[in-house]
């Protein structure tokens, strides 16, 4: 290794030298002087070179092929879930036939509020979707949003 570094410095010198234009011998025989950086790094490239020639040259060209079995084992465990609980479903009151009695049953409608329902749907017409009863004064977009799960228009349930 020893060669090795001692030829690759000389090499670099000589390169060095020539690319300056002068030769050793047309300097006076003067050594070249490099500096401590230059030498660092060039001593860093030999080591890396050197590394990587043996890492290649390592196994001679031949690789070696590993085989790794694993086996895979599934357990499982009984998932708890709740009983399923039956709720009566209400049926859907249809807004367009449904009396102001039937309306307060509704949450968020009052006796004030289904009376104003049902006062917009004899001026107005029947509704033709469960979101036109935000035409109604004071029924917002958040109260008919709470309220679609529970109405419906015409025979649609």
């Amino acid at each position: 290794m020893a060669n090795i570094s001692q030829a690759c410095i000389k090499n670099y010198f000589q390169y060095y030298s020539r690319a300056r234009g002068r030769t050793q011998q047309e300097r006076g025989g003067k050594n070249m002087k490099i500096s401590k950086g230059e030498g660092a790094v060039i001593l860093l490239a030999v080591v890396f070179l050197s590394f990587t020639a043996g890492w290649l040259f390592r196994s001679g060209g031949q690789t070696q092929s590993v085989r790794v079995e694993t086996q895979r084992v599934l357990e499982t465990a009984p998932l708890a879930l709740p009983a399923p609980t039956e709720s009566p479903e209400t049926p859907k009151i249809d807004i367009n036939t449904a009396t102001a009695e039937e309306l307060q049953t509704l949450p968020r409608i009052g006796e004030k509020r289904a009376a104003d329902i049902v006062r917009d749907r004899e001026a107005n017409g029947p509704y033709r979707f469960p979101e036109d009863l935000v035409r109604v004064p004071g029924i917002g977009e958040d109260t008919v949003n709470a309220l679609l799960d529970h109405i419906t228009v015409g025979g649609a349930s």
